[in-house]
């Protein structure tokens, strides 16, 4: 045996080496056994103590949200109409359908009541579970109902403690993402650091807390997450069936919780697009993820009722256009670079006309209007004419849906979040460029097996998915503020995984001639060590500030307004007002509103547009025969719009209607030139002054500082 051995060294290093290896696993002292269960066992333990580390940080960020939203508002402490107010806007709305569903005699009453709504929209009876993405407050209101949790826990309270809750799956989810691409659960760490250290940016739960995109975020960080972990190669079948079933699954959920799901998966479906094209993921399945993205939403159409807008989505003709263009050119990815650019060009321009061929011919059908506010929004707001159309302006005007503002960048740097991106932006994308090029120009892979020195850049099809990702949402977020949250998180998850990536480090070592595997792993590890000891003396501070600091809810107006309309209104009662406010309306008083935030209906806009003619210079019978026409008994005017200040000049709302209505708008500065003057005064100005053409319509019965409520006359 020994002169066999000796024999086999002497023909060459690989055979020795690798019957060297047999002798060491025959050896007594079973060293190399030893190794490898040594290496098993230093696995399982860094596998259980990342998991423990990544269940503390998302249950840490979960209290911490808590006590910042129970610290600003002292929400324990407040009345319920209170507590109700302080759910703004949309958030009122929402969280009214789950009330609605508490209070209701029966399970099966509270979903009837949802099915034929009366009450949202005056006139109309509409189905709010086909309309709203409120499935999320359907279940938490059953689950609330058949758990003994009742005399322990108020309803108010288990709605948001389940929001909180999530935040704590959504944080997991990002230290998952970051340790599968880096291989480390330090990056998870770095990661769930970075966005609890950077929560301005990172997520507004603690004083949005039933906004949609709240309820969904956590569902579209687990896809992620899956995704990650499928694009990985060599999984069993087991493995990527499971992996596959948790992105149907995550995606399902993110769908149903969002009514803007299908522009988010449209822009991820771009992303997989364009890196199967350049072969830099695995065909089959970027095919799956197609297929998943429909599947999920025709079962969220399903669930809603049929709803007209997802079946009209663009992300339903996108995903089947490239389905039907891919087994029309089955030798897509063959030939050589300026082949396949053509083949490339091609293939794009026929997957956009087929897109928009079948986009066109679906909304024909179901005669679909419901989006194209959104389309005005977008063609106005990125140059492509200017616009008077009123909701699209409304948009426009918002802040949420302007550009990101720069001193964003600055916050972000401060915890030194934007310098390590940037940095692990470039470098992924040099690297991203070359690999893109290589695979155009058909270079052989066993030739870049053989010469390991000369096909040094590489990237796994997980790291290029996330890059791909993060560039889209990262110029989705530059452009409208509102989508900020889906970029920003992604940064935590993005740099973290650069800085503790040992491709990234051993790409720079090589490229200044310092590599050395030991060097590598030295960096790796200390560099983001270094990161977690600044952002921790630095922000530490901060967050124990922020934590003992206390405040209270103070609203009296709008409380005193509440309290009035249950006490001295019937409870069939129709109110017209601002979207905002009536909100608030339905939540507190349970009164029928004409018009309400949720903006994706087209006779809904319409509607809201005549409503806010109260605001608008028209003549006091225009406004009653308006306001009537919607079954209404009560308005309410706020003064905030009458005599708004916040936006400037041709942003104001009032600008807005004079302008939709050809009018010229009031103050210092230009008007467009056909603009001519009204023949009557402002609505909600003139009003006030009781003259007998506005009193034999209205009269007021409410006033406070804030708002005045008319009761309109009805005449026969």
């Amino acid at each position: 045996m020994t002169t066999v051995r000796q024999r086999r060294v002497e023909k060459g290093d690989e055979a020795a080496e690798d019957q060297s290896s047999e002798e060491k696993n025959v050896k007594p002292d079973g060293k190399i056994l030893s190794d490898r269960t040594g290496g098993k066992l230093w696995n399982i333990l860094s596998v259980t103590v990342g998991g423990i580390v990544a269940i503390s940080l998302g249950l840490l960020t979960s209290v911490y949200v808590a006590t910042l939203h129970e610290n600003d508002l002292w929400f324990s402490n407040i009345k319920e109409v209170e507590r109700e107010i302080s759910f703004r806007t949309e958030c009122g709305l929402y969280y009214s359908y789950y009330k609605q569903m508490i209070q209701a005699a029966s399970i099966q009453q509270g979903l009837h009541g949802l099915v034929y709504d009366n009450k949202t929209e005056s006139v109309r009876t509409i189905n709010i579970l086909e309309r709203m993405n409120v499935y999320q407050e359907v279940f938490l209101s059953i689950l609330y109902r058949i758990l003994p949790i009742q005399q322990y826990l108020e309803p108010v309270y288990f709605y948001i403690y389940t929001l909180f809750g999530l935040q704590a799956v959504y944080v997991i989810a990002l230290y998952v993402t970051s340790w599968l691409l880096s291989g480390t659960w330090l990056s998870g760490l770095l990661a769930a650091c970075w966005y609890i250290t950077n929560r301005i940016d990172t997520t507004r739960v603690e004083f949005t807390i039933p906004l949609r995109e709240n309820w969904a975020l956590p569902f579209f960080a687990v896809q992620i997450a899956a995704i990650t972990y499928l694009l990985r190669p060599h999984l069993q079948p087991v493995q990527e069936r499971l992996t596959l079933m948790t992105v149907f699954i995550a995606t399902f959920l993110f769908s149903l919780t969002w009514q803007f799901n299908q522009f988010m998966m449209l822009i991820q479906a771009l992303a997989l697009f364009i890196l199967d094209y350049f072969d830099m993921l695995p065909t089959a399945k970027v095919m799956w993820l197609y297929i998943i993205q429909i599947s999920g939403l025709l079962l969220v159409c399903v669930l809603q009722f049929f709803n007209s807008m997802i079946l009209g989505s663009l992300l339903i003709s996108f995903n089947a256009s490239v389905l039907i263009a891919r087994t029309m050119q089955k030798n897509l990815k063959k030939g050589g670079l300026l082949n396949r650019l053509g083949k490339l060009i091609l293939h794009v321009l026929l997957v956009l006309c087929l897109t928009l061929l079948m986009n066109k011919f679906i909304k024909k059908i179901l005669n679909l209007e419901s989006d194209e506010h959104i389309f005005k929004f977008l063609k106005a707001k990125f140059g492509f004419g200017a616009t008077r159309d009123f909701d699209a302006n409304l948009y426009l005007c918002e802040e949420a849906f302007g550009l990101l503002p720069l001193n964003t960048f600055s916050r972000l740097s401060d915890t030194l979040l934007f310098y390590v991106y940037i940095f692990v932006l470039f470098l992924m994308t040099v690297a991203a460029v070359i690999v893109a090029f290589r695979n155009l120009s058909g270079s052989n892979q066993v030739q870049c097996v053989e010469k390991m020195e000369e096909c040094t850049i590489t990237l796994k099809p997980d790291a290029a998915y996330n890059l791909m990702h993060t560039v889209l949402f990262g110029c989705l977020a530059l452009s409208t503020m509102r989508m900020k949250y889906l970029w920003t998180s992604h940064m935590c998850v993005f740099a973290s995984f650069g800085l503790c990536s040992t491709e990234v480090w051993k790409l720079i070592l090589k490229c200044i001639h310092l590599y050395t595997s030991q060097r590598t792993r030295m960096i790796k590890y200390f560099i983001p060590i270094i990161a977690l000891l600044y952002i921790s003396h630095k922000f530490w501070p901060g967050i124990m500030d922020e934590l003992s600091e206390l405040r209270e809810f103070y609203d009296p107006d709008t409380v005193e307004l509440m309290n009035w309309i249950k006490s001295n209104t019937p409870n069939t009662a129709v109110f017209a007002g601002s979207m905002q406010l009536l909100a608030g309306v339905k939540l507190c008083t349970g009164r029928t509103l004409t018009n309400h935030p949720h903006y994706e209906d087209k006779n809904l806009r319409e509607r809201t547009k005549q409503i806010y003619q109260i605001y608008a210079k028209r003549s006091p019978e225009d406004v009653y025969r308006i306001l009537r026409s919607f079954g209404t008994d009560y308005v309410i005017l706020e003064d905030s719009i009458c005599y708004e200040r916040r936006h400037s000049r041709g942003c104001r709302l009032r600008d807005l209607l004079d302008v939709a209505n050809g009018h010229i708008m009031d103050g210092l500065g230009e008007n467009e030139p056909d603009l001519k003057p009204s023949l009557y005064p402002r609505f909600c100005e003139e009003i006030k002054k009781n003259l007998p053409s506005y009193t034999i319509h209205f009269t007021r019965v409410f006033q406070n500082k804030t708002f005045h409520v008319y009761k309109l006359a009805k005449h026969k």
